[in-house]
């Protein structure tokens, strides 16, 4: 597993950049292959609406004339030549017909202005509208440019004026990034949906991976705890076989003292992975009664005094709360208080002291169990009520358990309603504050 998820994590991240790549070239060949297409579009159109404009508009336009013309005429003096495009049609007349082709190329959705400007025999420029001015500097704005060749020389010293169709699609960039849009949101969409997946299957590993090693040591635990009693069991019963140890009544109640105690502890052991099972499934049944939590916790000291006086250390108890009546189950909370109080044991060091402090907080009852142990660094603060995870002690092997005790305080202090949190500093203790909501 060490060294497959490495390989599985780099593959992983090698397809997802992969992927992203191609998607980036995909956009980008589309977008010029849209450029593309739009140019040559809207130059078709410009060319069908400049051979309109170049033929006889009574040929394939019976359209009424449209008012005054747009352009000034009186400045161009043309006698000698046939009618120019500017003076057969108004500029609503050649706007239409420069829509037309532009709905005859799919581009019925981008606006267009139009300019005609007429190269003089002089070499002068007229310019029939000052809007090409404006456009000139506008960015992402496509301008074509057709000859109309309308006013041709005819009689007089081949002179010749040229008319040029002008026309311009502001913003044709924009547009065009505004039909593909569609298209990039749907790449994007489905690039994040891969991402995501990617990560969390990586996260999933990561977690198999922790639930693999959180087996394994509670597996080796588990071996350690019931290995531990069976060999003295063996021991006690091979003694017993003993024929001195036989004639001696005072022995053979000592050695069968032993296996009970040890038995006990296995049972014990056995009740504890038991619970846990019942935890998850949350079959555990709470029988809530209205209970003094004084009484309880002095239950649980009585329980832990010989522990305590067995390492020479002391507990101090300071019972200031006025109000203790709380709605609990006697079994459970008794035994959140002996969970806390053994874990202080287990992890002290010399000169072990415990304090215990109750006070009333609003409706709530609160008590703190602080210890001047080992303490605990703040990845195990972080994680010290996850089910199976057990401080690293460091030298400190004589510490027992399958890590299921902080995990089974937690669930019964939530089914209580109250809540819990964990105070340390590594190498100089820790401190537990429960509350819990009193009895109405």
């Amino acid at each position: 597993m060490k060294k497959i998820f490495p390989i599985i994590t780099i593959l992983i991240l090698l397809s997802l950049f992969g992927l992203i790549f191609f998607q980036y070239l995909w956009i980008k060949s589309a977008k010029s292959t849209k450029d593309k297409q739009v140019k040559e579009n809207i130059i078709r159109a410009v060319n069908y609406a400049g051979n309109l404009l170049t033929q006889e508009k009574s040929s394939w336009m019976p359209l009424p004339r449209k008012g005054d013309f747009l352009f000034p005429v009186d400045k161009l003096q043309i006698q000698y030549f046939k009618p120019s495009v500017i003076k057969r049609f108004s500029k609503d007349e050649i706007s239409d017909i420069i829509r037309m082709g532009f709905n005859k190329n799919n581009l019925q959705e981008y606006p267009f202005e139009f300019n005609i400007r007429i190269n003089t025999i002089n070499g002068d420029q007229i310019y029939s509208d000052n809007f090409f001015k404006y456009y000139a500097d506008t960015i992402n704005s496509l301008n074509i440019v057709y000859s109309l060749e309308s006013a041709n020389g005819s009689s007089l010293e081949n002179l010749s004026n040229e008319e040029l169709l002008s026309v311009v699609v502001p913003h044709q960039q924009s547009l065009i990034w505004k039909e593909v849009t569609w298209f990039i949101l749907g790449a994007i969409l489905f690039t994040l949906i891969i991402t995501a997946a990617f990560f969390i299957t990586i996260i999933t590993l990561l977690k198999q991976k922790k639930l693999s090693e959180i087996k394994s040591d509670f597996i080796n635990n588990m071996t350690h705890e019931f290995k531990t009693p069976l060999a003295t069991i063996s021991l006690a019963v091979d003694a017993l076989k003993n024929e001195k140890v036989l004639c001696s009544k005072e022995k053979s109640d000592y050695f069968i003292d032993i296996i009970k105690e040890e038995n006990k502890r296995m049972n014990k052991q056995v009740e504890t992975i038991l619970q846990a099972a019942l935890l998850d499934k949350n079959e555990v049944q709470l029988n809530l009664k209205r209970l003094l939590a004084h009484d309880l916790i002095i239950s649980a000291l009585n329980n832990i005094n010989l522990q305590v006086e067995e390492k020479g250390g002391q507990i101090e108890v300071e019972l200031d709360a006025k109000n203790d009546l709380i709605l609990a189950d006697e079994v459970h909370f008794t035994n959140i208080i002996n969970n806390l109080l053994d874990n202080a044991v287990k992890y002290s060091k010399d000169s072990l002291h415990i304090k215990l402090i109750t006070k009333n907080i609003g409706g709530h009852l609160k008590i703190k169990i602080e210890d001047n142990g080992i303490g605990m660094n703040k990845e195990t603060e972080q994680r010290i009520f996850e089910k199976f995870y057990r401080a690293h002690t460091g030298n400190v092997h004589n510490v027992k358990g399958f890590g299921l005790g902080l995990s089974y305080v937690k669930t019964m202090i939530d089914a209580h309603h109250g809540s819990i949190k964990a105070e340390s500093i590594l190498g100089k203790g820790s401190s537990f504050y429960i509350t819990i909501p009193l009895a109405k």
